[in-house]
């Protein structure tokens, strides 16, 4: 017999229901379900574990919480799986908190606080560009209810791959993720989802001339925003429009025209939400930087990954340190770079990070 003293593990999370909860970790080799490692309910949402003082256990103890499987795991406050858990002790009482958990491997959401979306436009005339495109808007869910309140609005690209069902290519669940936000008291943002091109996208979301692939039309698409959907969303919907409350992102091709329309119009655009921009295009948004951008009330969230491309975390730090360069005031421009050294060029990445650029940028 062991005379190591007990190790226990407190749990308690908002879910309450009769499904079980489990320890995994390198203690058990990270199997999600072994009856050996299943939690004793001990009241409602709590939870309670004790090892055995003769189990063998690692000197540094790492460990996630489980409802049964890897499809069920415990997720953040942002919906997102997060770093395991480390003990370094071997004795006392943990007490840990989950406040929402994977259901069979989607994001967490709240019904009840999930945005309402309702369709713009099928066919919004663009006529800067000549072309009509469909557009969405994802209003929060106490919109109807409080008719006296006004929201800010951010304005994102790829319409196609952000709520809902997704597209091919992945989706963000930002419908999911608003709700999350919602539950914190930071998801009262219009979110005005344009949808993209499909073979003009590359064209329409790139402010130059790229050879092999022709004069972008990315300069109209930015004044198309600025001077035609915003003037129609503030005139049709409760919206804060003021610079301050108003915003752009997108990623990809979506990240360099949501940068390049901020950067432009920043009496009209003052929150960015850049992610993995497509800086290859050209250098030429460096330039813009110093030479025209103007900031008033900027805030410019920017992401990147180190599994995308050799030159998007170096690029996106330049995007950074350029901006730095002209010593602006953080009063005209605050910008924050956050990096992943094992962040890829997916959907489901930015995803991942869009629940935390809301609540910078907007909160």
């Amino acid at each position: 017999m062991s005379n190591r003293t007990l190790l226990s593990l407190e749990l308690a999370t908002p879910e309450d229901d009769e499904k079980p909860v489990y320890l995994a970790g390198n203690f058990c080799d990270w199997y999600p379900d072994l009856t050996e490692f299943e939690m004793e309910k001990v009241g409602k949402g709590k939870y309670r574990f004790n090892f055995s003082p003769d189990k063998n256990l690692p000197e540094k103890i790492e460990y996630k919480y489980t409802r049964g499987g890897w499809d069920f795991v415990e997720l953040d406050s942002y919906g997102n799986s997060p770093a395991n858990r480390v003990i370094t002790k071997k004795q006392g009482s943990i007490k840990d908190y989950v406040p929402f958990w994977r259901e069979d491997g989607s994001t967490a959401s709240i019904t009840q606080l999930m945005p309402k979306v309702q369709v713009v436009s099928e066919s919004f005339t663009i006529p800067q560009l000549g072309t009509t495109r469909a557009i969405h808007i994802l209003l929060p869910s106490d919109y109807e209810q409080n008719t006296d309140k006004r929201y800010p609005v951010l304005y994102m690209q790829d319409a196609q791959n952000l709520y809902g069902e997704g597209s091919d290519y992945g989706n963000w669940e930002i419908d999911k993720r608003l709700s999350l936000l919602a539950k914190q008291g930071k998801g009262d943002v219009i979110i005005v989802a344009i949808d993209h091109g499909d073979k003009d996208r590359f064209k329409e979301y790139s402010p130059y001339t790229v050879e092999k692939k022709g004069k972008g039309m990315g300069m109209k698409y930015a004044n198309f925003i600025v001077r035609t959907l915003k003037p129609y969303i503030d005139k049709n919907y409760r919206t804060k429009p003021e610079a301050q409350f108003t915003g752009i992102g997108g990623s990809s091709m979506g990240g360099l025209i949501s940068l390049y329309a901020g950067l432009m119009y920043p009496e009209t655009i003052g929150r960015m939400m850049v992610f993995s921009p497509s800086l290859w295009v050209s250098t030429k948004i460096y330039f813009d930087i110093t030479e025209f951008f103007s900031p008033i009330n900027t805030k410019i969230y920017l992401y990147a990954g180190g599994k995308e491309s050799g030159a998007m975390i170096p690029g996106v730090k330049k995007i950074k340190e350029t901006i730095e360069s002209q010593h602006w005031s953080t009063d005209k421009v605050d910008v924050k770079l956050s990096l992943d050294s094992r962040g890829e060029h997916t959907e489901k990445r930015w995803g991942e990070e869009f629940a935390k650029a809301i609540a910078w940028l907007f909160y």
